[in-house]
């Protein structure tokens, strides 16, 4: 359980970092993922990409 939260986590913070390269690139727009617009700051919280990228990297692991 842990170690799930862990990696989900760090997924945020990398899509978060990552978030203008990723929105060029078409990722982000993914039912589940959340804009949040506050005057001028906005804040990107790609929670639907970080299941499915999570779930595809679970999968690599056991397939490995």
């Amino acid at each position: 359980m842990l170690r799930w939260l862990l990696v989900t986590v760090l997924a945020l913070l990398l899509f978060s970092g990552l978030q203008p390269l990723l929105r060029r690139l078409g990722w982000g727009r993914l039912p589940g993922d959340l804009e949040l617009k506050l005057g001028k700051r906005s804040l990107w919280l790609p929670l639907g990409s970080t299941l499915l990228l999570s779930l595809l990297v679970g999968l690599i692991a056991r397939w490995l």
